[in-house]
């Protein structure tokens, strides 16, 4: 102890003497593994951040037609290929609120193109929670209301309009609806085949994990791409749009299980041969229950972050086959549809806003990389 001058006394002896480090530890040791988890996983910065923009992405797919000021396939035949639009909240140093400034188009026939004038002396307000084009709220609900529509004589292209006179902005929250969703049913087909067929070939082994092996091995010395046309052609031209895309998504699925498939085969090769799957098949437990209850828990955060780098191959997948015409086709809306629209190079060269769809892609893609790769990290807690 020691006297301060205003005759107070304070204890000399370091802060950290006075905790029992070893109750702190073991109190960490009892915490629950989800616990651990996700104390880790803050640590990873990239990992978090994509994780909060991809559950804003995936919240956002149900109201997508209440945010969008247009309709995915409603036109504008006056405003053909319109830049961006800014909004703003000042004019001549006054405060307005969120308005747009009319503008007009013109053909420029002499380099054959659109050209757009801008009228900055006309401030006029965007309106909120206005009637516009019927859309379906939560994909059941049947609504007209969107967050805020142009006004009356003007247009609210915020990243412009396509060679339709389409708002790309609209367009392309309609799209992820679609582009966002092919993963995670792809995933669930792939997920379940990889699962059924890997621990059925590494717990029984023998004749049985021979033939499931050779099957791996046909499927993934086939080349991807071609025989992904392939499948995508024979897809009959008059189905309608759900259907195509829930037959694009099974069959990025069908394709995608083989990987897993080996790795859970990997895995409970050297799992089965555990005290404790002995003790419970001694005790009677059906192969079912073992692969079921003591061997996939074990495995479960392979699987989890196999499955958070896998959907976002099952995007470009889609992607790619709607870039091609072999996928989703017009008048459905994905990413790679809007893709396919935009792949005359000179007209982006003209108008570049017409390939921002690629920046969703990008964007998505990378978050559920660095998503995987946070929780590939902090799924086993114990390691440092």
């Amino acid at each position: 102890m020691s006297k301060l001058p205003d005759g107070r006394y304070v204890d000399d002896a370091p802060y950290y003497d006075n905790i029992d480090l070893s109750a702190l530890e073991r109190s960490d040791m009892d915490a629950p593994n989800w616990v651990l988890v996700w104390r880790k996983f803050k640590r990873h910065r990239l990992g978090l951040i994509s994780g909060l923009f991809l559950l804003f992405s995936y919240l956002m797919l149900p109201v997508a037609g209440f945010i969008a000021p247009y309709t995915p396939n409603e036109r504008s035949a006056d405003y053909l290929y319109a830049p961006p639009q800014s909004i703003n909240l000042w004019h001549d140093g006054t405060f307005i609120g969120p308005f747009v400034y009319p503008t007009t188009a013109t053909a420029d026939l002499v380099n054959y193109r659109w050209t757009y004038e801008t009228d900055t002396t006309r401030p006029m307000p965007l309106q909120f929670f206005c009637d516009g084009d019927q859309y379906r709220l939560f994909g059941l609900i049947r609504s007209n209301t969107h967050l805020f529509c142009a006004p009356e004589g003007a247009t609210v292209f915020l990243w412009g309009s396509d060679r339709l006179g389409r708002d790309v902005f609209s367009r392309i929250l309609y799209g992820a609806q679609l582009s966002l969703t092919v993963g995670l049913i792809g995933i669930t087909v792939s997920f379940v085949l990889g699962i059924f067929f890997g621990s059925i070939a590494g717990y029984f082994g023998g004749k049985t994990d021979w033939i499931i092996n050779r099957v791996i091995e046909v499927l993934r010395s086939l080349p991807e791409l071609p025989l992904w046309l392939a499948l995508s052609a024979a897809v009959p031209s008059n189905w309608s749009p759900v259907s195509v895309f829930f037959v694009i998504s099974i069959i990025l699925g069908i394709l995608d299980w083989p990987g897993l498939a080996r790795a859970v085969r990997s895995k409970f090769l050297s799992l089965r041969e555990e005290e404790y799957v002995r003790a419970a098949e001694m005790m009677g437990a059906k192969p079912g229950r073992v692969i079921r209850r003591h061997l996939l828990p074990n495995f479960m955060s392979h699987l989890i972050a196999s499955a958070t780098l896998s959907i976002p191959a099952m995007i470009l997948g889609e992607t790619a086959l709607s870039f091609l015409g072999l996928g989703l086709r017009a008048p459905a809306v994905s990413w790679g549809v809007m893709l396919n629209d935009a792949q005359n190079l000179a007209s982006i060269e003209i108008y570049p806003w017409t390939a921002i769809p690629m920046l969703p892609i990008i964007f998505v893609v990378l978050a559920f990389n660095f998503l995987g790769d946070g929780l590939r990290a902090s799924l086993d807690p114990y390691k440092s």
